[in-house]
């Protein structure tokens, strides 16, 4: 009779052979099985090939099996099928689980109750919402590889610490869940300090990464100290830097230096507009770097058609950089009404050129048929830079105050008030000194 070991040698050899067999197969398929070494394979080669059939059902091709081979170690039974069944209950379609295996291919070894249901749990309990789950994973398939009590864990805690609002974590997670994966000490805190240390309180970057989270994607040695070292090499006051990046924090991650060198040789070409006032119009309205130069030209023709000098032109758009923003029908109503029902001189819109900023119908016309019925003569500034309340005040006193600037917004100081003293010291402990560094001229 066979003894013991000679069956069990016979069963290494039949193995072994049936191995060889298998390699030689998906040799002949144009699959690589070199990492295949240490992997478990099925004892024959109908399993294989039903295996590979099974993936090539879902849009897989032999090159992406060659970029993970170790995928054919997965049974088609017992892992394939119920992770797949598991991702489509979850939000994954089934026409894009293809594409989502090709993308994380080691979500086919998982094991739904263990692995996979944990951090869909997580992520839930984050508030990102039962229908955004899919949308979160087909972005960001990895999350499926995390452990919870690592960086996901870590990071959403140090974003809750500087001020995030927790409720605000899930939304922030749906719109860019990679930064569930970014560790605190060498990724978000170092961004984070640097921003504080440009003159922004911890509030307000806070509340910018509720509303942008994608910023914590910006690296900050190769693009954000660079693009700020660019901005000052192009005239921007150093004390200006944190106003730019809250109005408009998607500055630290253009490619700057080229969108500076193409506008600042524009405006200065084309508007008359010198280096030193290009550097205030980005002070004020840093969305400038973006807008493309056929669409700043509209505005502009626009005055110079309506026989407004293009020094004027310049110094309106140096005044209030929104003008390049609007477009020209809407500045063309407001320009009618000013002519031909108020009747004032060019004068007034190049002093004030805000005024093309405010909605006709909702501000402009009912303020000045109000001043008309009270037979008031004012400035443009004096009925329209003002509240619904002020205006009330305004028409209800018994003279015409003289003009106010409005509030200066100095960053780094105090908020100082035209016709108030200077808040001393301890008076002024006793506010939110984050919330008055940040208030800001209310001028449009």
């Amino acid at each position: 009779m066979p003894s013991v070991t000679w069956g069990v040698v016979q069963g290494k050899k039949e193995k072994l052979v049936n191995r060889v067999i298998i390699c030689d197969y998906l040799k002949g398929l144009g699959i690589i099985p070199d990492e295949l070494e240490s992997v478990e394979l099925p004892s024959t080669v109908e399993v294989m090939k039903e295996r590979i059939e099974f993936l090539q059902r879902m849009g897989l091709t032999i090159d992406d099996i060659n970029e993970y081979p170790l995928m054919l170690g997965c049974s088609v039974r017992k892992n394939i099928i119920p992770v797949l069944g598991y991702l489509e209950k979850i939000g994954i379609s089934r026409s894009k689980l293809g594409e989502f295996v090709k993308s994380y291919p080691q979500v086919l070894h998982a094991s739904v109750v263990v692995e996979l249901h944990p951090v869909i749990k997580f992520l839930r309990g984050l508030d990102v919402e039962k229908q955004d789950i899919g949308f979160v994973l087909q972005k960001y398939p990895e999350l499926l590889g995390f452990k919870l009590e690592g960086t996901m864990s870590t990071s959403v805690a140090y974003l809750v610490s500087i001020g995030v609002c927790p409720r605000d974590i899930g939304p922030m997670v749906t719109q860019y869940p990679y930064l569930l994966g970014m560790r605190v000490g060498t990724m978000i805190k170092p961004l984070v300090d640097y921003l504080v240390s440009l003159g922004l309180p911890k509030k307000i970057v806070a509340r910018m990464l509720e509303k942008r989270p994608y910023v914590l994607g910006y690296d900050l040695q190769e693009t954000v100290k660079p693009n700020v070292d660019y901005l000052i090499s192009f005239g921007i006051r150093r004390e200006a830097l944190a106003s730019i990046v809250a109005q408009y924090p998607q500055i630290l991650g253009l490619p700057l230096k080229a969108k500076l060198s193409s506008q600042q040789y524009f405006f200065n070409l084309k508007l008359k507009i010198d280096p030193e006032r290009f550097a205030r119009v980005i002070e004020k309205m840093p969305q400038i770097v973006s807008l493309k130069q056929n669409v700043i030209m509209k505005p502009v023709q626009f005055l110079l058609e309506r026989a407004i000098p293009s020094e004027d032109a310049a110094m309106m758009v140096v005044k209030c950089p929104q003008l390049l923003a609007l477009r020209a029908p809407l500045m063309k109503n407001s320009y009618y009404f000013f002519k031909s029902e108020m009747g004032r001189p060019l004068k007034e819109l190049v002093e004030f050129p805000e005024y093309f900023t405010y909605s006709l119908e909702s501000r402009i016309k009912p303020r000045y048929a109000m001043l008309k019925s009270k037979g008031i003569r004012s400035s443009l500034n004096w009925f329209l830079n003002c509240s619904d309340k002020r205006f009330e005040e305004r028409l209800e006193g018994d003279y015409i105050e003289s003009e106010s600037l409005g509030p200066s917004f100095c960053m780094g100081g105090k908020l100082d008030l035209p016709g108030c003293e200077i808040l001393s010291d301890e008076e002024d402990k006793s506010d939110d000194e984050d919330e008055v560094l940040f208030r800001r001229t209310v001028s449009l």
